[in-house]
């Protein structure tokens, strides 16, 4: 099982994630910096709202932060995976895949 926090993205909450994907949500940057403090669990990252701040946010005070993704319509950001996928669940599958090396 895969553990996926998903940064903004109103409307995630509803999505059907695959079946070996986990997924928890986070609804701006303060908010995901606590959970990922709060949870050592989580195995990737998806940011699909304010992603600039998010991802510093993250990097400046999570010491090894779990892999950062983002969907490919969001401006590129040094250091964070880009996902050519559309739609929640196509998203979470596409992580599913990176991880396992299947990417």
């Amino acid at each position: 099982m895969i553990a996926v926090l998903v940064v903004g993205g109103p409307g995630m909450e509803d999505a059907e994630p695959p079946s070996a994907v986990e997924v928890l949500h986070a609804r701006d940057a303060d908010d995901a910096v606590e959970k990922l403090g709060r949870n050592r669990r989580i195995d990737a990252v998806l940011v699909l709202a304010d992603a600039a701040t998010a991802v510093a946010a993250i990097r400046e005070d999570i010491l090894a932060p779990p892999p950062i993704f983002l969907p490919s319509d969001v401006p590129a950001i040094p250091g964070v995976r880009r996902l050519d996928a559309a739609g929640s669940a196509s998203l979470l599958e596409a992580i599913g895949r990176e991880l396992s090396g299947g990417g």
